[in-house]
């Protein structure tokens, strides 16, 4: 996973929308796609660029597959985003 493709991930408002469902826990692509007025293959596409880009996993349980948010990823570029800052520092 390469910070240039997780922050492409987060450009999109949709992809940043699907994070913040998740961040309450599970859900179905089903129940992902209700949030939305775009189709079921557009969140489809959604969830595979959030998946390439390892802020979400899945897990198919049935006929069903559940995504949920991989925060580790995020604390990754958190870290980051406070380096840059410069934050922490002791100089």
């Amino acid at each position: 996973m390469g910070l240039q493709q997780t922050l492409r991930a987060l450009a999109d408002p949709i992809r940043r929308d699907i994070l913040n469902l998740l961040k309450n826990g599970r859900m179905s692509a089903g129940d992902i796609t209700d949030h939305f007025p775009v189709t079921a293959a557009s969140i489809s596409r959604h969830l595979s660029v959030l998946k390439e880009a390892d802020l979400i996993r899945d897990t198919r349980e049935g006929k069903y597959i559940y995504y949920e948010l991989n925060a580790s990823v995020l604390e990754e570029i958190m870290l980051w985003i406070t380096d840059l800052k410069g934050e922490n520092r002791n100089d």
